[in-house]
């Protein structure tokens, strides 16, 4: 497998960690006090600390640590010695290479990050088409737009390491997240230049189908997006049991169901707050009908889905002990373990060693300041 190189901000630490998830080996570069990675918070603690940073926990399983305080020419010399050993960077900062890396072979992946995520959704389109439909547009949580662009530096990546292997020839990867999110507005730009038809905003009711959203239960929200097919209204109405839907014929049409969308939504939102997530949820699938129970975090850490696909597994963890972790699609389908997160220059010695370096050697650069 590959040597990869790990620079990279939120989208370029994910991108690195789908690469860890296919059995590469990540080398992830920290200075001493950690990246802005390692202190985005919440944090697994009550105060801001640099390895208590979940998504630093999430982003950086799977790798090792390096140390370097790059402004340092000594510490410059030991990553100039790595990248000879490197198949791929993987880096959302500029560096003054300078032509100074001698390894021609080098894949180079370059993750374009806006300095403001705000600013980046909203000049993509995609901020026009999240929120109510009354009222403010509304951001995606968790940092989406980061893990969005990651998903296309590594496939970037991963594509530049395949012509690598069957040519040797290194390839220059440009990733810009503008571009990436902008792929998300195709389906409304493609509807409005065929159809003349604006996507707006629906809140928690989709736009695609008449029914379609996200509703209301005992316990929380359900999902549901239904196709209208021959038959499938009936089949909908035998579920649903509303007297009001079942009373018009006309609904079984598509275009009668787009006209009066909001209406059939309000009476299926009455209905489903009577059941609880699984009630529905169960049935509905029973029934064949496309739907899904609206999770939290907190849902997911404990889903038996999950665990029996096996995205969440068993982890020994040496600050918090046995746990059950999101080592991540990839590295489900290729069965890789993925290791905990490393602290702030884990491997210095190890990786050193591997370099050339000898004991002595890293204990003049640790004193230095260099890792």
């Amino acid at each position: 497998m590959s040597r990869i190189v790990d620079l990279g901000s939120l989208a370029g630490a994910y991108a690195a960690r789908l690469l860890a998830e296919s059995g590469h080996d990540v080398i992830r570069i920290d200075p001493a006090d950690g990246d802005a990675v390692r202190w985005t918070s919440p944090f697994l603690g009550d105060a801001p600390d640099p390895e208590q940073g979940t998504f630093h926990h999430f982003l950086n399983a799977g790798k090792r640590s390096l140390s370097l305080n790059l402004e340092s020419p000594d510490a410059w010399r030991v990553f100039l010695a790595l990248l000879r050993t490197a198949d791929a960077v993987v880096t959302s900062r500029p560096l003054p290479m300078n032509g100074e890396s001698t390894n021609e072979r080098l894949v180079w992946t370059d993750i374009e990050e806006e300095e403001d995520e705000l600013c980046a959704y909203a000049r993509s389109g995609l901020l026009s088409l999240t929120g109510q439909r009354d009222g403010r547009p509304m951001l995606l949580g968790g940092h989406m737009i980061y893990l969005a662009t990651g998903i296309q530096a590594a496939l970037g990546t991963a594509a530049a390491l395949h012509v690598l292997e069957h040519t040797g020839q290194g390839q220059r990867v440009r990733v810009s997240m503008q571009d990436c999110l902008e792929t998300f507005v195709e389906q409304a730009m493609v509807e409005y230049t065929f159809s003349g038809t604006r996507t707006e905003r629906r809140g928690n009711r989709g736009t695609i189908t008449a029914i379609s959203g996200a509703l209301p239960c005992k316990d929380g929200h359900w999902v549901v997006s239904q196709i209208n097919r021959p038959g499938r209204w009936e089949k909908f109405m035998e579920w649903v049991q509303d007297p009001e839907l079942m009373s018009d014929p006309s609904l079984s049409s598509d275009d009668a169901q787009r006209e009066k969308k909001d209406f059939i939504m309000d009476r299926v939102h009455a209905w489903s707050k009577r059941l609880t997530k699984s009630e529905v949820v169960e049935e509905g699938q029973r029934r064949r009908f496309p739907c899904s129970p609206v999770s939290t975090p907190l849902d997911l850490t404990e889903d038996p889905q999950l665990v029996a696909r096996g995205y969440l597994a068993e982890a020994d963890d040496p600050r918090f002990g046995q746990i059950l972790f999101p080592r991540g699609p990839v590295a489900r389908i290729r069965g890789q373990e993925m290791a905990p997160a490393p602290t702030v220059g884990q491997h210095n010695a190890e990786i050193l060693t591997e370099l050339g370096y000898t004991d002595a050697d890293h204990r003049a650069l640790v004193e230095i300041g260099a890792v």
